[in-house]
């Protein structure tokens, strides 16, 4: 298992960068204090991704926040990310790691009982949690599962691996991201409250701030 940081996972997508270039947002986002970024794109052409993820990798670099991909396993081998992240549609979790390799980082998403018991653990670095609450960023055809639900589902992936790094998806801020890590997630994954914030960076700061203070507040005895 790969020491995964989720404590503050940022997403950034080309149509919800609030004006902003989309590498500028990201550098922003490491700066404040952002541990993980995915590049999500669920419109653009592949040679576009490609060309995406590049220029956002090259940002990065300087920072150490690995970046990843949603859903496209060859738009992050093409463009040199750290690994992928991948819904219940997309190439399984197996298939993907045969193709990247050890050494890269995959994710997976989880949104029922039924796929936290038959998710593939062994092939996954980090299971995604979700989503959590409504959100505006994303369609979602199932109902959101609710901070019973995160505690519920985190409940099985540690039963069958108890050393499984969570992140919880969808609708979190911060309002929220202290009962998420209470509820089990190891980290938050976010993208309206940082992108559509007046100042990003100073947006992760502020909910980087609250899920480290959250960590350690469950660390307690």
């Amino acid at each position: 298992m790969k020491n995964m940081d989720l404590s503050l996972y940022a997403l950034v997508d080309p149509e919800q960068c609030g004006g902003r270039d989309l590498t500028a947002l990201a550098a922003m986002l490491a700066e404040g204090g952002a541990s993980l970024i995915q590049l999500r794109d669920k419109s653009g052409s592949t040679r576009d991704m490609v060309a995406r993820a590049r220029a956002t990798a090259a940002v990065l670099w300087a920072s150490g926040v690995p970046l990843l991909v949603n859903d496209r396993v060859d738009v992050a081998l093409a463009s040199g990310a750290a690994g992928v992240h991948l819904g219940q549609s997309d190439m399984g979790a197996g298939d993907a790691r045969t193709i990247m390799g050890p050494d890269a980082v995959i994710g997976i998403t989880v949104r029922s009982e039924t796929e936290a018991r038959g998710a593939n653990l062994e092939a996954a670095d980090y299971v995604g949690l979700g989503g959590v609450f409504a959100t505006t960023s994303k369609k979602n055809d199932t109902a959101p599962i609710g901070l019973d639900g995160l505690e519920r589902l985190a409940g099985i992936i540690r039963g069958r691996r108890a050393d499984m790094p969570i992140v919880a998806i969808a609708g979190i801020d911060a309002s929220n991201a202290g009962a998420v890590i209470a509820a089990g997630a190891d980290g938050v994954a976010v993208i309206s409250a940082l992108a559509g914030a007046s100042d990003p960076g100073a947006a992760a700061r502020e909910l980087r701030a609250i899920v480290d203070a959250a960590l350690s507040e469950r660390k307690k005895p």
